[in-house]
């Protein structure tokens, strides 16, 4: 099962960020390399804020990694939250659904 953990940020968060963002990245990779999060990034338009897509059997790595996250311990995330996501079409898709089926 896939799950998206999203953030909205503080207005000055592209400031804001940079002494907190080399921890946050190393959160992000550890997260990786466990297999937990695929993929990660900022949205680029307004408002400011992220996604990242997690794997998993249920959404605690996600939830986990958010409590961790300097972001969020700072207060540079005004709002998290997790979303489980039935992803249907795509190699990594964790329902793949093909048409006819």
């Amino acid at each position: 099962m896939h799950y998206l953990l999203m953030y909205d940020f503080v207005p000055d968060f592209a400031e804001l960020r940079k002494p907190l963002r080399g921890r946050h990245l190393a959160l992000a990779w550890e997260a990786h390399d466990r297999g937990e999060l695929v993929l990660a990034g900022a949205f680029t338009d307004a408002p400011a804020g992220s996604a990242m897509l997690f794997k998993g059997d249920s959404p605690e790595a996600a939830e986990r990694f958010a409590k961790n996250d300097p972001y969020v311990t700072g207060g540079l995330v005004t709002q998290w939250r997790v979303r489980p996501w039935t992803t249907a079409v795509g190699a990594d898709a964790s329902s793949p659904v093909r048409p006819g089926s």
